[in-house]
C-alpha cells in the first residue's frame, strides 16, 4: 500500500567503450585482456610535458551515435578537465566534455507494456575511461584493491537520459534498446562483462501526482541488465520505507553488493563544481562541418527500428515476428540471407523464432555459433516444399543439422526419413489404424471431430512420421466414409 502511494524517477548515464584500435589521446592499443598495466605510455599515464591528440574514429562513433539517436550536433564543442583524485586516475583529472558536449536533446523509444514509449536523452558527450581498480572480493569490505591502467585512456561515450523511466523493468528496456542501437551501428562491442557498457543509475521517489523531484542517490557501475534492475528495485524500496517513516533521502553514491543483494553508501554524491572543470588547454576546440556531418549520416546502417518497419511493410511480418528477428544484427542478417534464396519471409520467420530459437537456447548459443546456415535452412525448406518430408520430420532434420552442421539431403537419405506418398501403402496403415480403434471410430460417427486427429496420429505413428500427413487426412475420410 505504501509503494502505490509513491512513483519512481529514474535517470541513467550508460558509459560505452568505442570500438577503436587506439585510446582517445595516444597511439595504445584498446584490446581487452592484455597483462595488467602493458597497454600503457607516458601519454595515458599522465607523465609530465606529454600532449594528447584526439582520435578522429573517437569523434566519428559519436557522431553516427548522436544521428541514430536523433540529438542536435554540435558544430563546435570542446574538451576540459575533469578534477578529482582516485589511484585509477593517473593524471588525477579526467579529459570529458562539461557545457559544450558533441550532441544533446535526442529521443530512443522502448516497447512497454502498454506501447511504445519516447524517452528522451539529455546528452552525448565524448572522454576517456579511468583504470580499473581490481578488489579482492567487494569494493566494501576488500583489504586491499590492485590498480590496471590497461583501460585508462580507452575513448568513451556517455550518454545521458532524462529522467523519464519510471520502473527497473522500464530502465532494463532502456540499455536493452541502447544496447542493441549501438550493436548495429558497430561503435562497441557492448561487452557488459568486460566492461565496455556500464551504467550509473540516478534514482529518487516522490508522492505520486507531485511533480518536484525528490532527492536522488546514484548507483554506480552496474554492469548486467539483472544488475541493473534488481538495484533499482531494492533501491526504490528502501527509499519508500526511509520516507514513510519520516526519515530524509540523503544524496549519496551508492555501489550494488551483487552478493548481498543491496545498495551500500559509498560516499556523499558530488556536484559539477566539485569537479573544479576547465578547458583542457592541450586540445584545441572541435568544429564540426555540415560535409562531415552528412558524411557520417550516409554511412550509417539500418538500425533497428528501421529493420523492423521493413520487416512488417515489405514483408508483412507481425511486430512481435520483427521484433524477434532484429534482437541482434546477426539474427537479421541469417533472416535476410534466407529469404534472398527462398522468398517466403513468413516461412523462414517461424522456423527462426520458432524451432531454430529453440534449439539455440537450450545450447545457449548465438546464431552466428550455429552449425545450421541460411544454406542449410533453406534446403530444408525445398524438402519441405518437394513433399519429400513432413513437416514432424523436419523437424527432427532440423535438430539434427544442428547438431552435425550435415545438410538436410544428406541427413534424409542416411536415416531413411523420406516421407510415405504412396498412397497404396498409406491406404493400408488407414485400414489397419481403422480397424484397432473401433470406439474412436464410432465417436468419429457421431460427431466427435478429434476423433479424426486421434486417428491421424495413430498412422503417423504406424509410419514413424514417414507419412503425409495431408494424404492421410483424405484417405482417412474416404474409408471412414465407406463404411
Amino acid at each position: 500500500m505504501i509503494n502505490a502511494e509513491y512513483e519512481a524517477v529514474i535517470g541513467l548515464e550508460v558509459h560505452v567503450e568505442l570500438k577503436t584500435r587506439s585510446k582517445a589521446f595516444c597511439r595504445c592499443a584498446t584490446s581487452f585482456g592484455a597483462q595488467p598495466n602493458t597497454h600503457v605510455c607516458p601519454i595515458c599515464l599522465g607523465m609530465p610535458g606529454v600532449l594528447p591528440v584526439l582520435n578522429r574514429q573517437m569523434v566519428e562513433f559519436a557522431l553516427m551515435t548522436a544521428l541514430a539517436l536523433k540529438c542536435r550536433l554540435a558544430d563546435y564543442c570542446k574538451f576540459d578537465r575533469k578534477n578529482y583524485f582516485y589511484p585509477d586516475l593517473p593524471k588525477n583529472y579526467q579529459i570529458s566534455q562539461y557545457d559544450m558536449p558533441i550532441a544533446t536533446g535526442g529521443s530512443l523509444v522502448i516497447e512497454t507494456e502498454n506501447g511504445p514509449r519516447t524517452v528522451g536523452i539529455n546528452r552525448v558527450h565524448m572522454e576517456e575511461d579511468a583504470g580499473k581498480l581490481v578488489h579482492k572480493g567487494s569494493i566494501m569490505t576488500t583489504p586491499y584493491s590492485l590498480v590496471d591502467l590497461n583501460r585508462a585512456g580507452t575513448p568513451l561515450l556517455e550518454i545521458v537520459s532524462e529522467p523519464d523511466l519510471r520502473s527497473p523493468a522500464e530502465a532494463r528496456m532502456y540499455l536493452e534498446q541502447l544496447r542493441l542501437i549501438l550493436l548495429y551501428l558497430g561503435v562497441s562491442d557492448c561487452k557488459m562483462e568486460e566492461g565496455s557498457l556500464r551504467c550509473d543509475a540516478n534514482i529518487s521517489v516522490r508522492p505520486k501526482g507531485q511533480r518536484q523531484l525528490g532527492t536522488k542517490t546514484e548507483i554506480k557501475n552496474l554492469n548486467s541488465f539483472r544488475a541493473l534492475e534488481r538495484a533499482l528495485d531494492y533501491e526504490i524500496t528502501r527509499q519508500i520505507k526511509a520516507l514513510a517513516k519520516g526519515e530524509r533521502i540523503i544524496q549519496e553514491t551508492r555501489t550494488w553488493d551483487e552478493e548481498e543483494q543491496v545498495t551500500m553508501s559509498m560516499r556523499s554524491k558530488e556536484e559539477a563544481h566539485d569537479y573544479r572543470y576547465f578547458p583542457d588547454p592541450d586540445l584545441p576546440p572541435l568544429h564540426i562541418d555540415q560535409a562531415w556531418v552528412e558524411r557520417v549520416f550516409k554511412s550509417l546502417p539500418e538500425l533497428p527500428e528501421q529493420a523492423r518497419r521493413r520487416l512488417t511493410e515489405e514483408y508483412r511480418l507481425s511486430r512481435y515476428d520483427a521484433i524477434l528477428l532484429t534482437a541482434s544484427k546477426d539474427i537479421l542478417d541469417f533472416f535476410d540471407d534466407c529469404v534472398a534464396r527462398y522468398p517466403k519471409p513468413k516461412v523462414v520467420a517461424n522456423w527462426i523464432n520458432g524451432d531454430l530459437a529453440r534449439l539455440l537456447n537450450q545450447s545457449k548459443l548465438e546464431i552466428r555459433e550455429s552449425k545450421v546456415t541460411p544454406a542449410l535452412l533453406v534446403g530444408l525448406f525445398r524438402l519441405l516444399d518437394e513433399g519429400t518430408i513432413s513437416g514432424k520430420i523436419a523437424k527432427a532434420v532440423l535438430e539434427e543439422m544442428f547438431n552435425t552442421g550435415e545438410p538436410p539431403d544428406k541427413i534424409v537419405k542416411e536415416r531413411g526419413l523420406v516421407q510415405i506418398t504412396d498412397e497404396s501403402a498409406l491406404q493400408a496403415l488407414v485400414r489397419e489404424v481403422i480397424n484397432e480403434n473401433p470406439t474412436v471410430v464410432d465417436d468419429y460417427k457421431n460427431g466427435k471431430d478429434k476423433a479424426l486427429g486421434f486417428l491421424v496420429g495413430q498412422v503417423m505413428k504406424a509410419s514413424k512420421g514417414k507419412a503425409n500427413p495431408e494424404a492421410v487426412n483424405r484417405l482417412l475420410k474416404e474409408e471412414l466414409s465407406r463404411r
